[in-house]
């Protein structure tokens, strides 16, 4: 479930929220842009939009910093317990109807602990946020795919175990790696076409938002999660 639009946002409770503002720790490098609040946001020269992002019930600290749109990160101290407590991550607007789309590739660098639990996805939205493209390019702990099993399909320079669901929100395509990596290249419009012309699970879409970020449930003492390189092409 990811309630992470400007109008479905899950607000932490006051006593978490407190705790974000007050005992948030410095970000982890030297950056031009760092923010603790639960909501901080930086909109970089080329486009993209930096958003910190914690909205779920129970988190801990969290601080985000960036230098640029391709090399940012996040110090997360989540406890141990069950539920997503943020998402922050870089976000791209595409704005166009997915028909008229000629091309929609990215690439990604991360570098991710070894504990803890969370995945590192893509999450890519149509303009009413009826619907959800996650693509998760690794995951560690336990953590798992919202809907059912759709079985597996091989598309844009990768394999994934396809699940299908609705978080009472929206529609959720969640399209998991068979294996982790931390860098490489997706060609999203492929996937996006499957879903619209193989499947039948929704029509010409106007594709809005291409987030690429963390989605941490627990991060227990501290982590550092980092964007080595990022960048959405296309359109």
């Amino acid at each position: 479930m990811n309630l992470r639009t400007p109008g479905r946002l899950l607000l932490a409770p006051t006593a978490a929220f407190a705790a974000l503002i007050g005992f948030a720790a410095a970000p982890a490098h030297a950056a031009i842009w760092s923010s603790s609040d639960q909501w901080g946001s930086y909109t970089t020269s080329d486009g993209y939009t930096l958003y910190n992002n914690i909205w779920g019930s129970g988190a801990g600290s969290q601080t985000i910093w960036a230098n640029s749109s391709s090399n940012w990160g996040v110090w997360a101290a989540h406890p141990n317990t069950g539920g997503i407590k943020s998402y922050p991550n870089a976000k791209k607007v595409i704005n166009k109807p997915l028909d008229s789309l000629s091309s929609l590739r990215s690439n990604y660098h991360v570098s991710v602990p070894s504990s803890g639990a969370y995945n590192t996805s893509y999450d890519i939205w149509d303009t009413d946020y009826d619907y959800e493209v996650m693509l998760w390019v690794n995951h560690n702990g336990a953590v798992g795919p919202l809907g059912t099993s759709q079985g597996t399909a091989t598309l844009g320079g990768h394999t994934w175990n396809v699940y299908k669901g609705n978080n009472g929100g929206n529609e959720v395509f969640s399209f998991l790696r068979t294996s982790d990596s931390t860098s490489g290249t997706v060609d999203i419009l492929p996937i996006l076409r499957w879903i619209k012309n193989t499947k039948g699970w929704w029509g010409n879409e106007t594709i809005g938002d291409v987030q690429f970020g963390y989605e941490i449930t627990s991060s227990s003492g501290g982590l550092d999660f980092t964007t080595n390189s990022f960048s959405v092409s296309g359109g």
